[in-house]
C-alpha cells in the first residue's frame, strides 16, 4: 500500500530548504520588465511529494503567496503537480518530464490566456543550476506554435 520513492522522486531533493528569489516578468508585448522578490520553502511529504510555499512582493507592490506541489506518478510515468496563488482562482495542473540533460523539469499546463478570453498552453521549467541555485521560467505558446517567455525567477539557498 505505501509506495517508496523512486529515482524520479529523488530529483527534487536538491530543492529542499529555504530560498530567496529575484525575478523578472513581462506582462505584455508593450510592457517593460517588472522586478519581483520572494522567499520560498521547499519541503517533502514522505519523499514522494514536494511542496513549495512562496511569499513575495509583486511588481505592483502587493504581497502574494503561492503553493506548488510536485511529484512523480509512477503509474503514469510522468512528473505531475499543481500550482495555486493568491493572485487568482485558477488551479494550474502540471504534467511533464525531464529534458535530456536531467537538469530541467519541463511542466506543461493549460490556463487562462493573457487576454482573459481563451485558454492557452504554458510551460513552467525548473532548472537546477547548482546545489544552491535554481531557476523557474514560464512561457506561453503563441498561435503560431512558438513560445514567448514572460517570467524567470532565480532562487538562491538561504545559508
Amino acid at each position: 500500500m505505501f509506495e517508496k520513492p523512486q529515482s524520479e522522486h529523488h530529483w527534487f531533493e536538491d530543492l529542499l530548504g529555504d530560498w530567496t528569489a529575484e525575478g523578472e516578468c513581462v506582462m505584455g508585448p508593450d510592457q517593460p520588465p517588472l522586478k519581483t522578490a520572494s522567499r520560498a520553502t521547499v519541503r517533502s511529504v514522505g519523499g514522494l511529494w514536494f511542496i513549495t510555499e512562496t511569499e513575495g512582493d509583486g511588481p505592483d507592490g502587493k504581497s502574494y503567496q503561492t503553493v506548488a506541489t510536485l511529484g512523480y506518478d509512477v503509474k503514469r510515468g510522468k512528473y505531475v503537480g499543481t500550482f495555486i496563488g493568491s493572485m487568482g482562482s485558477y488551479q494550474w495542473v502540471y504534467e511533464g518530464s525531464l529534458d535530456s540533460s536531467g537538469k530541467q523539469l519541463v511542466l506543461d499546463c493549460d490556463g487562462p490566456g493573457f487576454d482573459g478570453a481563451a485558454m492557452a498552453h504554458y510551460q513552467d521549467i525548473v532548472e537546477k543550476v547548482s546545489p544552491d541555485h535554481w531557476v523557474l521560467r514560464s512561457r506561453v505558446q503563441l498561435e503560431d506554435g512558438s513560445w514567448n517567455s514572460f517570467m524567470q525567477s532565480h532562487h538562491h539557498r538561504v545559508k
